[in-house]
């Protein structure tokens, strides 16, 4: 039997571990038993690839012994399909934490609403295409169900220092970078090509482009102009460990201008390192700069690191920002109270909108 939920926590259906170490979904797993957000209860795991075809394969061992021993020591119950799942207790509000693999998310979603999900936390970008987005947005208003989306960085310190800092200074400009630590080689970058297969705008990028659309007006009718800079940039044709192609951008970088005047630049680096932040400048000089992790979040980095030798770094410098979005989306669940700051599946779908409209032209004009 699952475990019970106590007053104002809903019980929450984790839907896609993953791998330990790599997974998202997993990493989910870890912050909800350890207690990080009190208005969530992780009473069931679902996880159609470990517990079926994956099994046998990579990872499979290692997520066969997270399960034994989060269902010993936890009580949560592991299923291989959303149908498993027992009805909902009376008195008890259900969120299901998608975090699968992007393609699947859309199946999951309804089979999340059929087994009595009322709020779904959805990660980014929520699903392959625009189109399959908006389904999922008219499915769940047709059973009255929100949907809030895994982009954390609309609640981190370093956007909002940023945001604030940029306000009050005249004639600001305001720069995203978004870092991570794959290896500068054809093959590291071939395999994140391959499981990242949605593309950089899609996939790394795509919380950058939420914060545009969240705070800088940012849409795909509202663009005046979008300039990539050329000399940054790389976009590449590599094989993936299946051995098809798959073309990509390694690195990015442009700036957005809006019909309503606000200018905002973002730059992506596969292989930037394991910093990112929120820079100012004016008039081309840089005036102000916030990081993360910055000097608070680092000590907090090297325990984790400890606790969990070997697993992907970035899980690590946004530990805080994973927290806050789960513990906002779980009290909305269980109490009904509104999440300040996290995204709608409405912000979601204009984000991918921008992705899907924005790719083509920069792969045309950064591969001539």
């Amino acid at each position: 039997m699952a475990p019970q939920t106590e007053s104002n926590q809903c019980e929450v259906v984790l839907v896609g571990c993953g791998a330990p170490l790599r997974g998202m979904g997993w990493y989910h797993a870890v912050q909800l038993l350890g207690n990080e957000c009190p208005s969530a209860k992780l009473c069931y795991v679902v996880e159609p690839w470990f517990m079926g075809p994956g099994a046998a394969g990579p990872g499979g061992k290692e997520f066969a012994e997270f399960q034994e021993k989060t269902a010993n020591d936890h009580g949560v119950e592991f299923h291989k399909t959303l149908e498993d799942l027992p009805p909902v207790p009376e008195g008890v509000k259900r969120l299901a934490l998608i975090s699968g693999r992007t393609a699947d998310n859309p199946k999951f979603m309804g089979q999340a609403i059929k087994a009595g999900c009322s709020t779904i936390y959805l990660e980014k970008p929520g699903a392959p295409t625009v189109a399959e987005l908006q389904a999922m947005k008219k499915e769940a208003a047709e059973n009255n169900v929100a949907v809030f989306m895994g982009y954390n960085k609309n609640v981190c310190k370093f956007v909002r220092k940023a945001r604030e800092f940029a306000a009050n200074t005249e004639g600001s400009h305001v720069t995203f970078v978004s870092n991570n630590t794959y290896e500068n080689n054809a093959e590291s970058l071939g395999e994140c090509f391959e499981r990242n297969r949605e593309g950089m705008l899609k996939n790394m990028a795509i919380h950058e482009l939420a914060l545009l659309v969240s705070f800088y007006d940012v849409s795909v009718e509202n663009i005046e102009s979008c300039v990539p800079d050329a000399e940054f940039s790389s976009c590449q044709t590599l094989k993936g460990p299946s051995g098809k192609d798959y073309t990509d951008f390694d690195k990015v970088k442009f700036t957005i201008t809006t019909k309503s005047g606000k200018s905002v630049s973002v730059q992506a680096d596969r292989c930037g390192g394991d910093t990112s932040f929120a820079k100012v400048e004016v008039d081309g000089k840089e005036v102000f700069r916030h990081s993360m992790p910055d000097e608070e979040d680092k000590a907090n980095v090297s325990v984790l690191e400890k606790k969990y030798p070997g697993a992907m770094p970035y899980f690590f410098s946004q530990d805080p920002d994973y927290i806050t979005v789960k513990e906002r989306v779980a009290k909305y669940c269980a109490t009904g109270e509104q999440p300040e700051g996290v995204a709608t599946i409405d912000i979601a779908v204009e984000t991918l909108r921008v992705a899907e409209h924005l790719t083509p032209q920069f792969q045309d004009q950064l591969l001539k």
